[in-house]
């Protein structure tokens, strides 16, 4: 709390402009590109996480795909995993997010504003039908965003397990995955003190379509998270 505190004293003559330009896009969502308004809201964050005392540490860039079209998965931690991830990766992307988020204030018109989709599990078909649009968009070239425990891990650099369903509309496309380990992410905001503090994004090696052509969706899953665990064990103490 501290932190957010501390991010809005020293925001505070941008956020009203901010605010503004939120609202027009939001007017203006049929007249205005995905792109165009994906790079406003990434130059925000951007700006966010230079004034927010954390010390990015950023590795694997280079494993990103040349081609878009692929499945960033991530592991859980928090609210700074979606700036971190902002302010890391630079082509635009899409994500499913939880349904909750959609009643937060001024969150919910951001994630409007760049095409985010909230997705109640306990509803199977709405849930299948965004399923097929993601892997539709993918099969397009887009990129989406989806943390494959559908919740955040509150034991600190600890993981919850990875759903299968996570990956159905990637497998569906025969796209890339981008497994993802986020490490100490958790202390920006969990942590209540505007200290100085390390965060680790690692993008992974991607996962291939012939790689996991013969996996069901739950070994896949698995194997995702052995990835990501891997590389949480080997980096945790970097800092």
């Amino acid at each position: 709390m501290k932190r957010i505190i501390f991010l809005v004293f020293r925001l505070i003559y941008r956020i009203p402009g901010w605010l503004l330009n939120i609202r027009y896009y939001n007017k203006h969502l049929d007249t205005t590109s995905f792109e165009e308004r994906f790079d406003f809201t990434q130059k925000l964050i951007r700006k966010v996480n230079e004034k927010s005392r954390v010390r990015i540490h950023c590795y694997g860039k280079e494993n990103l795909p040349k081609e878009q079209g692929y499945l960033i998965a991530p592991n859980h931690q928090g609210l700074f995993d979606a700036l971190i991830l902002f302010g890391t990766h630079d082509k635009p992307f899409k994500a499913i997010v939880k349904e909750e988020l959609m009643d937060v204030f001024v969150l919910k018109d951001v994630l409007k504003m760049i095409e985010f989709v909230a997705m109640d599990r306990s509803n199977l078909r709405a849930s299948m039908k965004i399923i097929k649009n993601a892997t539709k968009e993918m099969s397009a070239g887009r990129n989406y965003v989806i943390f494959p425990e559908g919740t955040r891990c509150r034991k600190q650099n600890q993981m919850l397990e990875f759903k299968g369903g996570t990956f159905k509309s990637v497998m569906d496309a025969k796209k890339p995955i981008v497994p993802v380990a986020l490490i100490d992410c958790y202390k920006v905001f969990d942590n209540n003190t505007i200290a100085p503090v390390d965060a680790q994004i690692h993008y992974l090696e991607p996962i291939y379509y012939d790689e996991y052509k013969d996996m069901n969706s739950t070994e896949v899953a698995s194997y995702v998270q052995a990835r990501i665990a891997k590389c949480i064990a080997e980096n945790e103490h970097r800092f």
